[in-house]
């Protein structure tokens, strides 16, 4: 596969670190190199994903509905906050914003005072199902994943 998008480093033997974004139709939309040492900046490949979706014109393809996602979960996040801003864009790229609903602690005391209701404090992220409350990005992620599985 890097050998295909150019970013085989042949005589060192390695793969380049480099983003290469290809679009429904299969034609390279973004490529970038950081260097194999090089780190990546996340909250710019999200910023070029979200210009080139919102840029798509072509068709697109339709998605299954989440299966094993039960009814009444809750995201609650607080702004300026990585690991709420990481559950966010899962809920998004699960396509799980009708089946998610968001409350942002930050802006909103009535979520606030729920989240320490549910779960005892106001710690968020936070995702809430049944009387289970989970805290941690990794453990929310893996659960909306877990859920929102495709069939193949």
């Amino acid at each position: 596969m890097a050998r295909s998008f150019g970013a085989y480093l042949e005589a060192e033997g390695i793969t380049d670190r480099a983003t290469v974004l290809v679009d429904a139709s299969g034609e390279v939309r973004y490529s970038a190199s950081v260097t194999p040492s090089g780190i990546r900046d996340i909250e710019a490949l999200v910023r070029v994903c979200e210009d080139l979706d919102r840029g798509w014109v072509g068709p697109s393809a339709g998605f299954d509905e989440p299966r094993g996602l039960p009814d009444g979960v809750e995201l609650f996040v607080k702004d300026r906050c990585t690991f709420s801003r990481w559950a966010m864009y899962t809920r998004t790229n699960l396509h799980l914003e009708d089946r998610i609903p968001v409350r942002n602690v930050t802006r909103d005391s009535d979520a606030r005072a729920r989240l320490v209701q549910l779960g005892g404090k106001d710690q968020a992220p936070a995702l809430v199902h049944g009387g289970d409350v989970r805290y941690e990005s990794q453990d929310i992620i893996a659960w909306m994943v877990e859920r929102a599985a495709i069939s193949w």
